[in-house]
């Protein structure tokens, strides 16, 4: 069956439209349609996020769970869903080497979209809550955040080092990715082996108490672990959902305005599938529980440090390789690592500002730059 774009071009080529104005009013509707998809499918990633932000927080009460293994961990992987599976599908479903080159773009680009314009959202976020004359410092456990950033470092510095590997040394990238299954491990055993830290009466109700009518009944404000499970498998699937199709009508947009198809992989795309972090982040800094809003960021990219290049390590080697084709792309993992050093390294050790966070949009504006140049042949 031809794809919805090949549909398209097919009624257009067999002449299905008598004049220049039937043929207008079939394009305007399928853009129109097209934007219509894009908005319902975000409001589904916002709904998802909001109650996954509320039932990832209920799921770490209930087991007793550190705010850091909440916003780093649980929160992290769940949201880090929708951006992980291309790469995966991309480099073990999809034959020829443009899978692999496709997959290994996407592993690069979720650490970079995180440190840069996530950053730069929950910074925006940030100075929007402290508009009324407030104070832009966040209160969140530098712990925890000091934590996650030494893993990050540790796992992405060992993943790019290997792409300098010649590609035929297979054991290396083995050894590699046996490693940094091992040092995920370990980071996750720490998040779960600290003391709890969340109560009952910090967390907003379960949007889904109610469904439980007999809990409900007995226990207003405390649900049961398996709603909450309900809960938060529920919004993950919304989130899932919703990314899917967003980033199927992004692509159909693009497509009717006539964008270039590699810019729309390299930086539209990406973006779409990092709204559940961006979205997650803003919901709890609203909340002020800035932990959990950062946490959220600096956990999912020691994930996607972690794991998803172990895909590209053992099955995409070849692709896994800096080249001069590939230099732009993993060029973003030099602007990731400059964004955190200046975000948290060059910041004072007792405090973090939302202002300081805009300094990843900053870095991620001058990557689309680069971009930019690249696609016009500037850069050769």
């Amino acid at each position: 069956m031809p794809s919805r774009f090949a549909r398209r071009d097919i009624g257009w080529e067999r002449g299905a439209f008598s004049s220049s104005t039937d043929r207008a009013r079939y394009s305007w509707g399928v853009i129109l349609g097209d934007v219509a998809l894009l908005i319902v499918a975000l409001f589904v990633i916002l709904v998802g996020a909001e109650l996954f932000t509320n039932g990832i927080e209920w799921f770490g009460r209930k087991l007793e769970l550190a705010e850091g293994a909440v916003g780093s961990v649980l929160a992290a992987v769940g949201t880090a869903m929708p951006e992980t599976m291309i790469p995966v599908i991309a480099i073990l479903f999809t034959s020829g080497d443009a899978g692999h080159e496709i997959g290994v773009g996407a592993i690069l680009g979720a650490p970079f979209m995180l440190a840069t314009l996530a950053m730069f959202v929950t910074g925006v976020a940030v100075l929007a809550r402290s508009r009324n004359g407030r104070s832009d410092v966040m209160l969140v456990d530098k712990g925890v955040l000091t934590h996650d950033l030494r893993y990050y470092a540790v796992c992405y510095a060992i993943a790019i080092g290997v792409a300098f590997v010649p590609v035929d040394l297979f054991i290396v990238r083995i050894l590699a990715a046996f490693l940094l299954i091992g040092i995920y491990g370990w980071y996750v055993k720490e998040h779960f082996e600290a003391d709890p830290d969340v109560d009952a009466e910090d967390l907003s109700p379960l949007r889904l108490h109610r469904v439980d009518r007999r809990a409900h009944r007995s226990d207003p404000s405390v649900p049961r672990l398996r709603v909450v499970s309900l809960q938060v498998i529920a919004a993950l699937m919304l989130i899932i959902i919703g990314a899917f199709f967003f980033v199927d009508a992004v692509g159909a947009v693009a497509s009717s305005f006539g964008l270039d198809e590699a810019l729309l992989a390299l930086v539209i795309a990406p973006i779409a599938t990092e709204l559940p972090e961006k979205f997650n982040s803003v919901i709890w800094v609203r909340q002020r529980k800035d932990t959990l809003a950062m946490g959220n960021i600096t956990g999912a990219m020691v994930f996607q440090s972690a794991i998803p290049t172990v895909v590209a390590l053992l099955f995409a080697g070849a692709a896994w390789t800096v080249t001069e084709g590939s230099l732009l792309a993993f060029a973003s993992a030099g602007i990731a690592f400059a964004s955190v050093f200046v975000i948290f390294a060059l910041g004072r050790s007792n405090e973090l500002r939302g202002r300081r966070l805009l300094f990843g949009g900053v870095l991620y504006l001058v990557y689309l730059i680069l971009v930019a140049l690249q696609l016009s042949g500037a850069l050769g």
